[in-house]
Parts: structure tokens; C-alpha cells; sequence
């Protein structure tokens, strides 16, 4: 059946040809719709006659009729390009117009404290676009799980994945703490070592002393070792048990900036960082990315505010 289908596929024009025909009703105007000879016309209709072993036109001086196998192939066969024909226009458009759904894998810190406020502002402005969320951590294959993008943020650089990697925005690495908290314990730390008389909430797993190395604008660098009291497996995580008052915690700048907002956590140290990073956006395509992914990447790249 396979081999059947591929060697009548090599033979699309060759169909088409024919339908012209038995729609026109003469070789010479199917020839004027398909922009091709007379010549070139009937030697298509003729190769796929041979093809199919059987006569689809009944041919005379004057005139060509479509035989009664004629009739019933062209029946099934003009649909069939129809459905082909839409098919492609379909293909077309998605690399033209920016529609369809859009599946999207993303870190949980940043899928669950950022890119809520974005997919409603996103779907504000392509409402024809629908939006599906894959939270998680662990690297995932674009290809193998059918996602268009993946957001992925990295003080490193990231390795080589054999997709297309887009840089859509930046991020600093800072401290953060509850109003609550640093209240209770006098105010906030003034310089790096003043962390020492903290508690401490990390992301990673609890194991005693924690040390952290501070860098400034001006490029000096300080140690602290200190304690932590409580650790998370994300800085989503990390934010929320520090807006509770347990501690001190590092979260990315893009990731904190709702908690700063909303009054529950405020900067410490806001002069120092942990470090920086650059969230990217991979996908399986550069330019020849459907349009709705190219949107999305676009518009991640505005709000975000990145270089390029």
C-alpha cells in the first residue's frame, strides 16, 4: 500500500493535469489554466493513464470525455487536492500569520512567578494564539515532546543542544528578605559580612555552613560564610519561605520582582550580587520558526528587555 501511494505521488501534476482536463472539457484550455503545451498537457494525462493501468479519457478528433473510471478517479482525486491544497495553504500561513497553540517549557521559579503576567499580556495582543505551560527543571527535547519553546535561564553558558538559542533577557542574582524579619533582627545587613549574624535560606540541600561570594558594581568581591537554616529546590521556593520570615534568600531579580512589588520581600544588599545570568529561549527553528513562536520570542525579548 505504502509503495503504492509513493509511486502515484511522484505523479501529483500529473493528476492535476488530468483533472484540468476533465473539468475544461479540451487539452488546450487545460493547458491555458496549468500554464503549460498541449503537448506537455496530454503527455502527463497519458504517463498517469499508464500508471494507473487504465484509460481515463476517451479521446477523439474533436473532443476528450472522461471515461466512467475517469469520472469516479476524478471524483475522489479532485477532492483529495482540495484537502492537499489547503493543507499547504495551512503550512504556509503558520510561517506567515501568528495563530495556533503554542507549548512552552519553562523553569518552575520563572513559570510560576513570571510568565503568568506575560501569557495574559501575550494573549492581549494575539488572542488567536493558545498557550500551554510545561513547568520544569529538567531539560526536556523540543522535538521528542512537541514543544515550540523552551525558556531557559543560566549564569553559565548554555551547552551545545543543536537548537536555536536566543538570548530574551537578563538577570541579576540578589538577596532578598521579609520586612518582618530583618525588623526582628535589628534592620538589614549593611555590608556582606553582617550576613554572618543571619539565618539563611538557600537553594540547595542543607548542609551546615554556606558560603557565598558577593560581587559589586565595581566589580570587589566578598566571602561570607554563614548558616543556612532552610533550603529550597527553586527560588520560587526560596521566595516564599523568605516572605514568610524564615531568612535571607538569593532569587533572580526577574523571579522577585512580583514579591518586591507586592511589599512582602524587599532587596538586601541591594548593591551586591550572587551573579548574573541570561535567560534564553531555544527553539527548533531561527527564522523558519512558525510565526507564533517568533512572536512569542519577539515579544519576551521586549518586556524583558534584552540585548539581542
Amino acid at each position: 500500500m505504502v509503495d503504492d501511494l509513493e509511486t502515484l505521488g511522484g505523479s501529483l501534476e500529473d493528476v492535476r493535469a488530468f483533472c484540468a482536463v476533465a473539468e475544461f472539457g479540451t487539452v488546450s484550455a487545460a493547458a491555458r489554466h496549468t500554464g503549460e503545451t498541449k503537448g506537455a498537457v496530454s503527455r502527463r494525462v497519458s504517463r498517469l493513464e499508464r500508471r494507473l493501468g487504465v484509460r481515463l479519457l476517451a479521446r477523439t478528433p474533436r473532443a476528450v470525455t472522461p471515461t466512467e473510471e475517469g469520472l469516479a478517479f476524478h471524483a475522489k482525486a479532485r477532492d483529495a487536492l482540495t484537502w492537499l491544497d489547503e493543507a499547504a495553504e495551512g503550512a504556509r500561513q503558520s510561517q506567515a500569520v501568528p495563530r495556533g497553540h503554542l507549548r512552552i517549557t519553562a523553569p518552575v521559579d520563572f513559570g510560576m512567578d513570571v510568565l503568568p503576567e506575560l501569557v495574559a499580556r501575550f494573549r492581549t495582543l494575539h488572542p488567536q494564539i493558545t498557550v500551554e505551560l510545561l513547568l520544569t527543571d529538567a531539560p526536556i527535547d523540543l522535538a521528542a515532546h512537541r514543544i515550540d519553546l523552551a525558556l531557559r535561564a543560566t549564569v553559565e553558558a548554555l551547552p551545545d543542544m543543536g537548537y536555536r538559542a536566543s538570548a530574551v533577557g537578563r538577570f541579576r542574582i540578589g538577596l532578598y528578605a521579609s520586612p518582618g524579619y530583618l525588623s526582628a533582627r535589628g534592620g538589614a545587613p549593611e555590608a556582606p559580612p553582617d550576613l554572618a549574624r543571619h539565618d539563611l535560606v538557600t537553594k540547595q540541600e542543607l548542609a551546615g555552613a554556606v558560603q557565598w561570594t558577593l560581587t559589586d558594581a565595581r566589580g570587589r568581591s566578598s566571602q561570607v560564610v554563614t548558616r543556612s537554616v532552610v533550603a529550597a529546590s527553586d527560588y520560587a521556593g526560596v521566595l516564599r519561605i523568605a516572605a514568610a520570615g524564615s531568612g535571607i534568600g538569593p532569587a533572580p531579580d526577574l523571579v522577585a520582582a512580583a514579591f518586591v512589588a507586592a511589599g512582602v520581600v524587599e532587596p538586601v544588599l541591594p548593591a551586591w550580587r550572587l551573579s548574573e545570568g541570561t535567560l534564553y529561549a531555544i527553539t527548533l527553528g531561527g527564522r523558519d520558526a512558525p510565526a507564533r513562536v517568533r512572536v512569542f520570542r519577539d515579544f519576551m525579548r521586549e518586556r524583558l528587555g534584552a540585548g539581542g
